[in-house]
């Protein structure tokens, strides 16, 4: 796996704070050349910060690393507050200081890029886990856009596959907000659990609680309701979302329950923080990979392959799963029923179509172990 350019991108750890803040030095005047040695890369925060040990602190620090081995200048923004009118003066503020590729992280910057991108044709803006649902209506992105959603329903199968197949019976999902990727990454994880359940002859005895957090943090209400799960026997809790892992993490460590990262391999988080072995595995997908890959190739003169297009990102080797854009982490693997060789299997499966995730996420799947949804915290 490290020998993967994509599989270490994808690795990286993972560090938003006052607007702007980033690097010290002057800002340069405006520019809007597409020459690739004027390219000045900056990274815009949702709702989040790039201390959220997920999703933007991934996407900062692969912009980040970028910049800094192709000698590129970096800065990102915080908006003030979290609304389209923040975000749009982020960017602003952004061009304004003479960055002309943007990269922004989530569905919340669907409505700044319908606002901006037409207005600023030579500003090319890279958006993750930004689907075509995300912007309403009939919407063509310019040619100067370009938005990656991932196949969390896969990543989130395997983690609920894995776990199962470990030996862990009573689960639970805790989502963030139920959005449509946190809804796929929940749904698949059941899948993944049932089909599990069913193999072993145990789906009588597996269970699943299933809740939404209501935000993308976690807080005393979120982490009194994860004491609970844990008190009552849940094992394993899949933490969707953001920064709300920390609810679950801090329940699990008062009764050695055990924890699922999302979005990036977050064991060494999760147990930095709560103790070694907390964190079984991590449902990942490739930010990092997909913001690596993509200035790649902007800087290569490539852009035409993505501009103006929604990519939609999963498998693209059953052969070797560390290149594929949702996966689980090798490097940090620690399970000892379901094996690496375990899981190269599943991946095999997965990506024949011998194995079939439901993507919908309309209604909870059918299965036959006992899924209890609960009403959101928050």
């Amino acid at each position: 796996m490290k020998k993967k350019i994509l599989a270490v991108v994808m690795a990286a750890t993972m560090l938003v704070s006052l607007v702007a803040c980033g690097s010290k030095e002057a800002a340069p005047a405006a520019s809007t050349s597409t020459e690739a040695g004027d390219k000045k890369i900056a990274m815009i925060t949702d709702s989040g910060d790039i201390t959220d040990m997920s999703f933007n602190q991934t996407t900062y620090e692969a912009s980040k690393a970028f910049a800094e081995a192709n000698n590129a200048q970096f800065q990102y923004y915080k908006p003030t507050e979290d609304s389209d009118e923040a975000r749009v003066a982020a960017f602003n503020n952004a061009v304004a200081d003479g960055y002309n590729v943007v990269v922004v992280p989530g569905y919340l910057f669907a409505a700044m890029v319908k606002t901006v991108a037409n207005d600023n044709p030579d500003v090319t803006i890279i958006a993750l886990d930004c689907s075509e649902g995300d912007f309403g209506g009939d919407y063509t992105l310019p040619q100067n856009v370009c938005c990656f959603t991932y196949q969390e329903e896969l990543a989130g199968y395997m983690a609920g596959y894995a776990v199962v197949k470990e030996g862990y019976k009573k689960l639970g999902f805790l989502g963030g907000m139920a959005v449509p990727a946190v809804i796929r990454y929940g749904y698949g994880f059941v899948q993944g659990a049932n089909d599990a359940a069913v193999e072993l002859g145990n789906a009588s005895d597996v269970e699943v609680n299933y809740v939404y957090g209501g935000q993308f943090f976690g807080d005393e209400a979120v982490t009194a309701t994860m004491d609970t799960w844990y008190s009552n026997g849940t094992e394993i809790v899949f933490a969707c979302g953001g920064g709300i892992f920390t609810s679950a993490g801090e329940a699990a460590k008062k009764v050695g329950g055990k924890v699922v990262g999302v979005d990036v391999d977050q064991s060494g988080t999760i147990d930095g923080l709560y103790g070694e072995g907390v964190c079984v595995t991590s449902a990942m997908k490739g930010l990092a990979a997909t913001v690596q890959s993509t200035l790649t190739d902007l800087f290569a003169g490539k852009w035409s392959d993505h501009a103006g297009k929604f990519q939609n990102l999963g498998l693209v080797s059953g052969d070797d799963p560390s290149l594929n854009y949702v996966q689980l982490p090798t490097a940090s693997w620690s399970m000892k029923n379901f094996t690496v060789d375990n899981y190269k299997e599943l991946v095999s499966k997965m990506y024949s179509g011998s194995v079939k995730v439901n993507s919908g996420i309309d209604a909870m799947p059918a299965t036959e172990i006992t899924v209890t949804t609960f009403d959101n915290i928050h």
